[in-house]
């Protein structure tokens, strides 16, 4: 350690003050008494003064502060001291908080709390406290040693300033797996591994529930608020944790009922929305019914009155991201919350904020609402995607709210990634009214703008922008020709390759949108543009929505007489070893299904049909199924045995007479005694062509 304070290059020297030099040299007294006053005369000047904080960083003062922490020869008083001035310098700038985490500050202080001073163990919990909270730090670090957390649990009961800031540590430490931030480098590895236990699981099973359940009664708001936020982290996306506080009791109240009493208007907008947001994720987990009075009668109406413009700024936006993510998968509550105080109309003060008549009197607060504006529109955009996902008339009024969707096309093309996000989502939930997809979709082109977001975006936009072209793409909408036009073929034949299996599922659906009833050159365009290898690669994937997906498509290309024998005419050699393969595979009854009515396609081409009746291996596959136990693949079988033996077409002797040599007939004889309605008409009808 050092004995006198470290040198600094000359250049760094000028920045710093002559005073900020004089504190550090004090830390290295060898009187303890005046090392200890330097320490108190150090806080003193930091509070409140970040320059002063980032020169004393820069002159090494942390390194030393950490040393006398350490040292079991110091005082219980100077470590006390020591821990305070180092959260004070946390306090600062985010590059403060990093200097703190290079001179490995979070052991140090983890040790401080094995001391058996509450005071010393305060300080150390505040400063850790202020370096969690900081988004710089990653909150992995926490977990890095098993014993930590399970001691931190056990210091919940030393007072309430540990209650309260052990809580806020856990509420700024617990993160899904999937929340993980990436690229922190100089930092020890934690020993949480990538598929071990995520945050919420091991705080699970260190009892957070049981030891902080009786906090939410404490006297102190701070510590009561502190626990809330625990628990709306713990519950977020976690049935585990959500189903066990729905059935924990403090005081002989569950805590539901504890929830609900902090919903109530008296109580501080901060406890409401926290409160509604615990009982937001115990719904979406499945812990309480959609239909509960506290969620239809409480929790919404909280909620929708956060999204008011009485409320602050970030209040709004927690408002509106929550109640989006309450109503996301429930027609009822996306019906209750689209008529409760005129929401959608509210909703649309969040794109004109802050207005140029604003109220906001405060500069400072001005400032901010300018900067963070767009978390508003993004909000919005959450919100109305949330109300539109599923009823006509909720869609109708969403799109009737004024220049509605000139903010969405707006909103596709923002800097921010959020908003754009956001304003595909709501575009996509919107996509699904036919109505609107003939009407406001035609009349603002907004095929244009979402062409262009497919050009070039993160896979999250695209997965979004490409399931609402699948919409825009359906045979009755009038932006079907313009997006052809625009060189969609090439842009969904690239998404069938990619590795994200959703882009993958959407490009080929989008193409099977495309196809159906669609012009022979389209068809032949989709097929060059896919290429054999392509298909083939799509009908082996591993995941069944890609194969079910392919196959539609190959259904769709081959629907109506010429274009299937046009298309069989150059691909059929390939078609049918893909229907071979699919055939002769492990595969669920849906997607035999859909081959088979591939095969009856191919049976109703005039010279196609001939690829089937030269085809003895595929003859007897068609007659394995007619005597299948699943009465789905019996049918399909059927209709391509009733295309071949169609009695008006050419050649129909012939194929009538192998099909008999091969036993057909005795099989339609059985089935059409069979039980099954459907099979026992079909059967019928086919044996009239051989008496005909």
């Amino acid at each position: 350690m050092f004995l006198v304070p470290p040198k600094l290059p000359f250049s760094k020297t000028r920045e710093v003050t002559a005073s900020s030099r004089h504190y550090v040299d004090r830390l290295f007294d060898l009187d303890p008494q005046k090392v200890l006053q330097g320490v108190i005369d150090m806080k003193n000047a930091v509070i409140g003064n970040n320059k002063q904080k980032a020169n004393l960083i820069v002159l090494g003062a942390v390194p030393r502060l950490l040393y006398l922490l350490q040292q079991e020869t110091s005082s219980t008083e100077l470590r006390t001291e020591c821990a305070v001035v180092l959260g004070s310098l946390a306090m600062g700038t985010e590059n403060n908080v990093k200097s703190l985490l290079d001179c490995h500050i979070i052991p140090a202080l983890l040790q401080g709390l094995l001391s058996p001073d509450l005071k010393f163990i305060e300080a150390c919990l505040r400063c850790l406290r202020t370096i969690f909270i900081s988004p710089v730090t990653p909150e992995d670090l926490l977990y890095t040693d098993a014993t930590v957390i399970s001691h931190l649990m056990a210091l919940l009961s030393r007072s309430r300033y540990t209650q309260e800031y052990i809580c806020q540590i856990f509420s700024h430490c617990c993160k899904l797996q999937h929340w993980h931030s990436c690229g922190f480098k100089s930092l020890p590895q934690p020993l949480l591994c990538a598929n071990g236990p995520d945050h919420q699981t091991i705080l699970f099973n260190h009892g957070a529930v049981q030891n902080i359940a009786h906090l939410l009664v404490s006297t102190s708001y701070k510590v009561r608020m502190q626990a809330l936020k625990c628990f709306s982290v713990l519950a977020f996306e976690n049935p585990q944790v959500s189903m066990t506080l729905v059935n924990v009791s403090v005081d002989g109240e569950l805590l539901p009922q504890i929830f609900v009493k902090m919903l109530q208007r008296d109580k501080p907008i901060e406890m409401q929305l926290t409160s509604a947001k615990c009982l937001t994720s115990m719904c979406r987990a499945g812990a309480i019914r959609t239909d509960d009075s506290c969620i239809v009668l409480k929790t919404l109406p909280c909620l929708v009155r956060m999204c008011s413009k009485e409320r602050l700024l970030e209040e709004r936006v927690e408002g509106a991201e929550t109640l989006a993510y309450l109503i996301e998968t429930d027609v009822e509550l996306q019906r209750i919350a689209s008529i409760t105080d005129h929401l959608i109309v509210m909703l649309a003060d969040y794109f004109k904020y802050p207005s140029s008549v604003s109220a906001i009197t405060d500069i400072k607060r001005l400032d901010h609402d300018l900067k963070h504006a767009h978390e508003l529109r993004q909000a919005a955009f959450k919100l109305y995607a949330s109300l539109g996902a599923n009823d006509e008339d909720i869609r109708k009024k969403i799109i009737e709210t004024e220049n509605m969707m000139d903010r969405i096309v707006n909103g596709l093309s923002e800097s921010s990634i959020k908003v754009r996000l956001a304003a595909v989502r709501c575009l996509h939930s919107l996509s699904r009214s036919v109505q609107q997809l003939r009407t406001s979709f035609q009349d603002h082109a907004v095929w244009k703008p979402l062409m262009k977001v497919l050009q070039n975006a993160p896979n999250e936009i695209l997965v979004v922008a490409s399931s609402t072209l699948c919409n825009l793409l359906l045979e009755f909408s009038p932006s079907k020709e313009p997006i052809l036009e625009s060189g969609a073929i090439e842009l969904l034949c690239s998404l069938t390759q990619s590795e994200n299996l959703a882009l993958r599922v959407n490009g080929i659906w989008a193409l099977m949108n495309m196809a159906f009833q669609a012009e022979q050159k389209i068809k032949s365009d989709i097929l060059r543009g896919l290429s054999t290898e392509q298909l083939f690669q799509l009908l082996s994937d591993s995941d069944v929505n890609v194969l079910m997906k392919t196959l539609g498509l190959l259904r769709n290309l081959l629907s109506t007489r010429p274009h299937i024998d046009h298309i069989m005419s150059t691909h059929g050699k390939q078609i049918m070893q893909a229907v071979t393969l699919i055939l002769e595979g492990e595969h669920n009854i849906e997607v035999k299904e859909q081959t088979l009515c591939i095969l009856a396609n191919i049976a109703d081409g005039t010279t196609a049909k001939e690829l089937i009746m030269t085809n003895d291996d595929i003859l007897q596959k068609i007659k394995y199924y007619m005597s299948h136990s699943n009465a789905k693949l019996q049918l399909a079988a059927m209709f391509c045995i009733s295309n071949l033996i169609w009695n008006e077409e050419e050649g129909s002797q012939e194929r009538q007479d192998k099909l008999r040599d091969m036993g057909i007939v005795d099989i339609l004889h059985k089935l059409s005694q069979s039980s099954d309605p459907n099979l026992c008409d079909k059967a019928k009808t086919a044996l009239q062509q051989y008496l005909a």
